[in-house]
């Protein structure tokens, strides 16, 4: 007979996104006449720049010609992509980055999620909490924990984040291999300073441990003394793998393109304790796994960085960073303590209650979907995370909604 992962048992209801979908839908069933305005998930509502479309007509047009018709490409993607990522996102910054350390992909979700599969089944994870679920229920699928009690799952070290921490955890006072982070950080808005990454590449090099960086949201940082890239702390090529998106900055959304860097010089160890670069295994996986991202998609994320692309893409942050302030701004003004939106487009926000309790009454009383907090974690309960994904007048109905409710 065929036999199930088991481990897929463990994991808890549906995906947390899943679960806000069948709630709103529930909603307009009942309430067929009634506008939901969305600041849940982190969609974006902007069109693509006029740099990348134009980049996609024109390699559009390419395809149509047999003379400059593009087959299979390459898995790790294309050298002008690549080149343009190591030199634009990183060495510019005096990140040390090379092109090859590059690969490209169809999304930073994927990237994190599938990111595991080098690792033996018995390492010893850390992941923040609250936290990004694709971290945690993809090691529960590899089998890496336990069963889930009390809101958390057995095997896991738990790095808590909280209003006291300025949701910026502090290195385990004991060993773990792995360590998943994430900032500016989704769910929290939270930024971390040079000096706390500083800390974690210390231990991550002391304890021969690899941090998993998710800097999808590193294009809304406004503050230049604030690191956008791990590998603007010293020695973190030995010990870190960062993970990029153009989903949120570009509108690459429905679009789809990401990369991963993976330093030559970053490395894991056998059982016997010899080492080896994750580098030549993540190419093996990726080659093996992956069929690489479309030609006319790959020179979509080029324009970003050539001519006016920069610009716009400049616009598009700016503008959704402006629907950030706002709601800091609306939200602080009801009596709410918030925290993200000046460097990240998350904003997180103490609801003084449930968390689902919070996001039903928005929907059902304003209907606004937010993304309750507890869908992240132990840590999460009591918060509630806005989105500034959506267009100013949108969000700024949504503000006049929610005060209405709040009674403001």
């Amino acid at each position: 007979m065929i036999r199930l992962n088991e481990n897929y048992l463990k994991l808890q209801s549906s995906y947390l996104f899943s679960d806000i979908d069948k709630r709103v839908a529930a909603f307009k069933r009942e309430h067929p006449d009634r506008e939901i305005i969305k600041l849940g998930i982190g969609d974006v509502t902007r069109a693509l720049p006029k740099a990348c479309i134009e980049a996609f007509h024109k390699a559009v047009d390419e395809m149509a010609s047999d003379a400059t018709f593009r087959g299979y490409g390459p898995e790790q993607g294309y050298d002008f992509l690549r080149e343009k990522v190591a030199e634009y996102d990183f060495r510019r910054r005096g990140a040390e980055v090379d092109a090859d350390e590059v690969f490209i992909s169809d999304g930073a979700k994927c990237d994190t999620g599938n990111f595991q599969e080098l690792f033996a089944d018995d390492i010893t994870i850390a992941v923040p909490d609250p936290v990004y679920p694709v971290y945690v229920d993809t090691n529960v699928m590899a089998g890496r924990t336990g069963n889930f009690s009390n809101g958390r799952y057995q095997g896991f070290v738990y790095l808590d984040c909280t209003r006291e921490n300025g949701f910026v955890p502090g290195v385990p006072d004991a060993h773990v291999d792995c360590i998943y982070l994430c900032y500016p950080n989704n769910p929290t808005g939270a930024v971390a300073t040079k000096a706390q990454l500083r800390q974690w590449v210390d231990y991550a090099r002391q304890e021969k441990a690899l941090i998993l960086f998710d800097a999808a949201y590193a294009a809304f940082v406004c503050d230049e003394s604030l690191p956008q890239s791990i590998y603007e702390i010293e020695g973190a090529r030995e010990v870190a793998v960062e993970f990029r998106s153009y989903s949120k900055t570009a509108g690459f959304t429905g679009t789809r393109c990401a990369y991963t860097v993976v330093p030559k010089n970053c490395l894991a160890y056998d059982s016997g304790g010899a080492a080896y670069p994750l580098h030549r295994f993540w190419n093996r996986r990726h080659t093996t796994k992956f069929n690489g991202v479309s030609y006319p998609v790959q020179r979509a994320a080029e324009a970003i960085y050539l001519g006016d692309g920069p610009r716009q893409l400049r616009e598009i942050t700016d503008y959704y960073m402006a629907n950030a302030a706002m709601i800091r701004g609306r939200m602080t003004k009801l009596g709410y303590v918030c925290t993200g939106g000046s460097n990240a487009p998350y904003l997180w926000i103490d609801a003084k209650t449930d968390s689902w309790n919070f996001f039903d009454l928005l929907l059902q009383k304003a209907g606004v979907v937010c993304t309750p907090g507890a869908g992240f974690g132990k840590c999460g309960e009591g918060y509630v995370r806005i989105s500034a994904f959506n267009n100013p007048t949108r969000v700024s109905l949504a503000l006049d909604r929610i005060t209405k409710v709040l009674g403001g």
